[in-house]
Order: structure tokens, then C-alpha cells, then sequence
């Protein structure tokens, strides 16, 4: 079967073998509802327990403030529709550059009252500091930016940000899942209300996420019914999903270092052999994640371009993953002030533990050849154009 390389870790990862193996177990003997109160649906419970422990510590929480979702979406919606369900309707502000699953929640709830305010972001996509002063001065009651952005990977400091943010009386939300694995998270030190992670782009599997939320925090559930997970998230837990994302956020902590350092040289590799292509790379002068490159060709359509890497073997995306039913401009390089005729170029090559120089190396290859083939094309046309 043909396989091309992999490129596209902020999509979703490969499930780590050591979190296969941790899962196995509840594919066959092992089955029990958590609830039930016989010795499988205590195994079930003491599956669930170790899991919340272990990614509790992974960020720096305690236990209880882990309340395991679906994924990142789930807990992204959970706590801003929880939240504004037990607060009086005011403002709500969230980064113009959030991820849709922050956005579309958010414009529901003007539908009961709130109003929304877009924190604009510069040109390389970090936080407007005079916007967000501005926005506060509002006393907005909620607020959410992303820790890191899911394209352009630019890291925004929300620790200082969540700290004017509780001077000034709200509640502070980000979305870290792209974050989280790639750079250190500390859920104490940003300071911040809620934080929402999600197992597959931690080399865990789809389907499980979390919402880690302060203790002093009180949200309204979005589904109601049995009660489980602080009754936040009612229904009976997948204990298969939570096991394997409890290990992958043990072994993602674990390793964030040694891989953040791997990733960034082949990033910087990247970024080297695009710019000698020409290539304009968005956000190159603010902190990046380290193994996102977000960038364009002058005159390449973005999801040509990534059509023929694909036939060509490499998995490489043209924005969001989460967006690409609908492949208009990127919102994230608009937001930036980039043209939509530049933005129509951008393609997203995210790195992930996978992956070598050779392979960099060879799509830096493949990429000058394409490029060269569909230049001439245009040039051949313009010829004949110009003949006629």
C-alpha cells in the first residue's frame, strides 16, 4: 500500500505503541461499566482513576479538576457554555485567530445575551496588546485564547494575559490542545480557568480529551443524565479511550523536551530550504511551536500544491483539518492581515516524533520539482495566451 510520508502531525498523530499496548486489555477481558459496583466495574473505575492521575500531572493539576471529554472540541464547548450558563449575560472575548470550536460557541451565545468581542491579533499572529486592553477595560466576564495557534503554531503568553484577565474579574479559558506534547504546560503557572487537551495529537487515540478546570469554577453540564465526571459530563465513560490518554499524556510529558529539541532542528531545516524556494513563511519572527511551518509560493494554489505532494508522498495539509470541508481563505492569515489571494497559497507542514532530516529533505525536493512543473505550465499558458 502506498504511504506517503507523514507531515501533518497538528491534524492528528499515530497511536504510540505503548499506548496501544496500555489499551489492549479493555478490548477483550476487560469491559466493565465504571459505575457498576462488581469487580469489573471497580477495575473500570480504578482504569479511569489512574488515567485522570496521570494526566493531572502531566500539566501540573490536581485530579479532580480533570473532566474527561470527547476531545478538544467537547471541552472547548464545555467550558464556555458552561460557564456563561452560570454567569450573568455580558462579554465574552476570544482571539481572533481561535480554533472553530471556540469561535461557533461563542456566537451561540449571543443568542442569550452575550456579546462577543474579537481580540485582534499583528502581522505575526500573537495578540494585539492594545486591543486586549481595550477588550478588558469592557470586564469582559469570559475570556479564550489559544495557547497555541493550530497553523501558524504561533505560542501566545497567555500567563500574562490571564492575569490582567483575573485583575479584572473574568474567567480565563485556552485551548492548548495543539500546545500541549510540543511545549511545556503547566496548568498552574498560566493562571488560567480552564484548560482544554485533547489524546490524538498527543500520539494518543481520537476520542478522548479533557477539560481541566479550577476547582473554584463552577460550569453547568452540557449533557446531563448519570452524573459521572463531577456531574460535568454525564454518561458512561470509555474507559478504552481515557486509558490510552492517560498514557499518551504521561509519555508526552515525559518526552517534551528531548522531542521538542529533534523537532526544532528539523523545523529549522524546513524553514531554511523553503525561504531558498522562495517561500513566504507567516509568523517566522514569533515564538512557534516547533514543529509548525505554515507557508506559501508565490503564485502556487495552496491545495494544488498539496494535491501533487500527496501523489508525490507527502501528507501535508492546507490549513485546518477542522476546516478543510469548507477550503476558503485560512481566518488565521486574514486575521494577520495577509491577502486571501497569499492566503489561498498557505500550506501546513506540522512535524511530528516520526519523522527525519531525510524526509525534510526529500520534500524540500519534491516541492522544488512541483513547483518548477507547474511554473512552466503557467508560463507555457501565458505563451500561448499571448500567441493567440
Amino acid at each position: 500500500m502506498f504511504a506517503p510520508i507523514y507531515l501533518d502531525h497538528n491534524a492528528t498523530t499515530p497511536l504510540d505503541p505503548e499506548v496501544r499496548e496500555a489499551m489492549l486489555p479493555w478490548l477483550g477481558g476487560r469491559f466493565g461499566n465504571a459505575s457498576s459496583r462488581h469487580e469489573y466495574g471497580r477495575a473500570a473505575r480504578m482504569a479511569i482513576d489512574e488515567a485522570r492521575a496521570r494526566v493531572a500531572e502531566a500539566v501540573n493539576a490536581h485530579p479532580t479538576e480533570v473532566i474527561f471529554t470527547s476531545g478538544g472540541s467537547e471541552a472547548n464547548n464545555l467550558f464556555l457554555k458552561g460557564a456563561a450558563a452560570r454567569l450573568k449575560a455580558g462579554a465574552l472575548a476570544l482571539g481572533a485567530i481561535e480554533h472553530p470550536c471556540v469561535r461557533q460557541p461563542a456566537r451561540q451565545l449571543r443568542q442569550s445575551g452575550w456579546t462577543v468581542r474579537e481580540l485582534a491579533v499583528d502581522a505575526a499572529g500573537r495578540i494585539d496588546s492594545a486591543a486586549f486592553t481595550a477588550v478588558l477595560a469592557e470586564r469582559p466576564r469570559l475570556v479564550s485564547v489559544m495557547l497555541a495557534n493550530n497553523e501558524t503554531g504561533v505560542v501566545q503568553d497567555v500567563a500574562r494575559l490571564a492575569a490582567q484577565v483575573r485583575a479584572a474579574g473574568g474567567w480565563m479559558h485556552t485551548d492548548a490542545v495543539q500546545a500541549f506534547g510540543k511545549l511545556p504546560v503547566d496548568f498552574r503557572a498560566l493562571g488560567v480557568h480552564g484548560m482544554s487537551l485533547s489524546a490524538h495529537k498527543v500520539n494518543g487515540p481520537v476520542g478522548a480529551g479533557a477539560l481541566i478546570v479550577d476547582k473554584r469554577v463552577e460550569l453547568a453540564p452540557l449533557v446531563a443524565g448519570g452524573g459521572q465526571e463531577r456531574d460535568l459530563r454525564s454518561g458512561t465513560e470509555n474507559v478504552l479511550a481515557i486509558v490510552g490518554f492517560g498514557k499518551a499524556c504521561q509519555l508526552a510529558a515525559a518526552r517534551q523536551a528531548d522531542r521538542a529539541a529533534v523537532l526544532r532542528g528539523l523545523q529549522a531545516r524546513l524553514d531554511a530550504g523553503l525561504t531558498g524556494l522562495g517561500a513566504t513563511i507567516f509568523s517566522a519572527g514569533a515564538e512557534r511551536l516547533p514543529n509548525t511551518t505554515f507557508f506559501a509560493l508565490p503564485g502556487i494554489d495552496g491545495e494544488t500544491l498539496v494535491g501533487k505532494l500527496d501523489r508525490a508522498g507527502f501528507a501535508v495539509a492546507s490549513g485546518s483539518a477542522c476546516s478543510s470541508a469548507h477550503p476558503e481563505p485560512s481566518p488565521t492569515l486574514l486575521a494577520m492581515g495577509v491577502t486571501p489571494e497569499c492566503a489561498r497559497a498557505a500550506v501546513r507542514v506540522s512535524l511530528g516524533s516520526g519523522n527525519t532530516g531525510q524526509d525534510v529533505d526529500g520534500f524540500l525536493e519534491a516541492i522544488a520539482q512541483i513547483v518548477d512543473h507547474l511554473r512552466n505550465l503557467t508560463a507555457m499558458a501565458v505563451g500561448v495566451a499571448d500567441a493567440a
